[in-house]
């Protein structure tokens, strides 16, 4: 390795100086100290003592990442990675080295200008065998106990590393982007972060709160629904009776399965999405399943059953055609297989039918001389759900009333006759009174007015 030494006014020929550090690290430190000394003087023996301790110092600290056992996925992160390339390019050619670096600091910089902060949080969101045990309340070991601390330490010492201790290995005198660093014990953040993890999460739920199924796994929501239960008007007795078996669950009380069914822009599927965005920071996280993934979820319910936080699976717009593996798979999983079965997670569906099934004039009329148990049994999906919440069409009186609490919100400027009476003209022209009706009229005011 190369230990390059950046030196102000020269005693010797530069050339001089680079012949005698070329393989320096095959030579005793002292050794190396003494030459310098003798050859530059002083002040450049004391600038190579410098250098050396804190070409050392990085090289001590890339070993402290690679040592990582149970936090070893911090290696594959993009903004980590860097780093330790950074950390071992001591004996790279002086552009390599202002290439790293400003590699690292630009995947650093898209997450935080703070390293101290950046490592916590990759710490305290990481999936590991430890959290694992801990969040299932299995017994751990005093080797991983120990391993636990001593690795926390080690991120804790890597995290106070400053911009102005790289550079000034670098051997470069132009201008290079400094991150911050901060105060920080990471093995009482990460024991805290622990007490409460049945609120915080760990791992990817630990960051995100909205997740869908792909490839019979889950992954975040990319562009989750932000929309809060303040955005939504009306139907207040129907959002308080989900909102109340929502707190059963989160309250590690029985809670049923729900079905809000009724005509579509009500508002069904933005108080499923509204109510996890209340309580999220709760502990509650939302799985999005399609009709086509029902044989995902006893798998998936099982491996949620073991984590500590409370989840909602959710299906949106449900219905089914007779016979269909899916209503077949659905209603197995209502009926309460053991596999799919967990305290700690309930489904929410959504339909515009009352009847999930769709039925055929054959199905009531037809060859079946068993009539009235196939209509029975094509309708007896529905009553599978715990609750039944209906939302339908608002009469004229409701849907006005959206329309002044939605006007107010969105500050539009018009009187209230006007208002009522080119509300009522939008929702002839849009088929009808519904919330999003009425959302989407007062929207069409605002942009005109803007």
């Amino acid at each position: 390795m190369k230990v390059f030494i950046n030196i102000e006014e020269p005693a010797v020929r530069p050339g001089k100086i680079d012949k005698l550090m070329d393989g320096v690290c095959m030579k005793p430190y002292n050794k190396i100290i003494s030459l310098v000394g003798r050859i530059c003087g002083a002040s450049e023996k004391a600038h190579a003592r410098k250098e050396w301790y804190l070409l050392n110092t990085l090289e001590k600290l890339n070993l402290n990442l690679h040592s990582l056992a149970v936090f070893r996925k911090l290696l594959s992160d993009e903004a980590v990675g860097r780093l330790s390339e950074l950390l071992s390019c001591a004996d790279r050619p002086l552009l390599e080295r202002v290439d790293r670096y400003s590699a690292f600091a630009g995947a650093l910089f898209r997450e935080s200008e703070n390293l101290t902060d950046y490592l916590l949080s990759r710490v305290l969101e990481d999936e590991n065998i430890y959290v694992s045990k801990r969040a299932q309340n299995l017994p751990v070991g005093d080797a991983l106990e120990e391993c636990v601390i001593s690795e926390l330490k080690l991120i804790q010492e890597v995290s106070r590393l400053t911009a102005g201790e790289v550079k000034a290995c670098l051997g470069y005198d132009g201008f290079l982007p400094a991150w911050k660093n901060a105060e920080a014990d990471f093995v009482s953040a990460y024991f805290e972060r622990l007490d409460h993890i049945e609120t915080y999460g760990y791992g990817m739920f630990s960051k995100h709160h909205m997740f869908i199924v792909k490839d019979g796994a889950l992954a975040p929501a990319r562009l989750p629904d932000r929309v809060t239960l303040s955005d939504l008007k009306g139907y207040e007795a129907q959002r308080q009776a989900v909102i109340k078996n929502t707190l059963a669950l989160l309250s590690g009380k029985p809670a049923a399965n729900v079905l809000l069914y009724g005509d579509a822009g009500t508002g069904k599927s933005s108080t499923v999405k509204a109510i996890t965005n209340e309580f999220k920071d709760r502990g509650l996280r939302l799985v999005e399943i399609t009709r086509k993934q029902f044989g995902a979820i006893p798998a998936i319910a099982e491996d949620l059953s073991r984590n500590p936080l409370k989840f909602i699976l959710f299906i949106d717009d449900l219905s089914f055609f007779k016979d269909s593996d899916d209503y077949n798979a659905l209603k197995a999983i209502l009926e309460g297989s053991v596999s799919a079965k967990a305290p700690n997670l309930v489904i929410y569906a959504t339909s515009n039918r009352r009847h999930l099934v769709k039925e055929s004039f054959s199905d009531r009329n037809g060859d079946d001389i068993h009539r009235n148990e196939t209509i029975q049994e094509l309708s007896s999906l529905s009553e599978r759900f715990g609750l039944s919440v209906n939302f339908f069409k608002p009469d004229k009186g409701l849907y006005l009333e959206i329309v002044r609490e939605l006007k107010n919100r969105y500050r539009v400027q018009m009187d209230g006759i006007t208002l009522d009476a080119e509300a009522e003209k939008y929702a002839l022209l849009r088929g009808g009174r519904s919330p999003r009706v009425a959302r989407q009229f007062i929207e069409h005011l605002k942009s005109a007015e803007e």
